[in-house]
Parts: structure tokens; C-alpha cells; sequence
């Protein structure tokens, strides 16, 4: 009896392999850049939603400016 194809497909997830130093930082900086970019263009959003979607979402236009004018790089 042969192993069904998605059998083995999920036994090869459950391996893991260790990247190469360079790779790790590579991927490292991948994240934290996609991070960042996630980060400006809600926050860009954010500062174009009108009044009545801020009080959709619970957000005050105040507090809505506050995080919108944050830096990309601050959590």
C-alpha cells in the first residue's frame, strides 16, 4: 500500500532545517522591512478614515492622528 501524497507532504513540514547565518539575516531583514511597510500604509489609512468609520472601528479622530503620526519603525 502506498502513502498518500499529502501523508507525506505533512511529515516533511514536521522537519525543520537550520538556515545559514546569512540566510537568517536575510530573512530577519526581510521581516522587519515587511513589517514596516504594514505598519506606514495602515497607518496612512488610518489617517484617512472620516469620522463616522473611526466610530465604526471605536477610534476617536484624536487618538486615530496619535497613531497615525507614529514612525513606521515604533510598534
Amino acid at each position: 500500500m502506498t502513502t498518500a501524497p499529502h501523508f507525506q507532504q505533512t511529515a516533511f513540514l514536521g522537519r525543520q532545517t537550520r538556515l545559514a547565518p546569512s540566510a537568517a539575516l536575510a530573512l530577519k531583514v526581510a521581516v522587519t522591512l515587511t513589517k514596516w511597510s504594514e505598519r506606514r500604509r495602515t497607518r496612512i489609512a488610518l489617517a484617512d478614515l472620516d469620522d463616522h468609520m473611526l466610530r465604526d472601528i471605536g477610534l476617536d479622530r484624536r487618538t486615530a492622528l496619535t497613531e497615525a503620526r507614529r514612525k513606521f519603525w515604533q510598534a
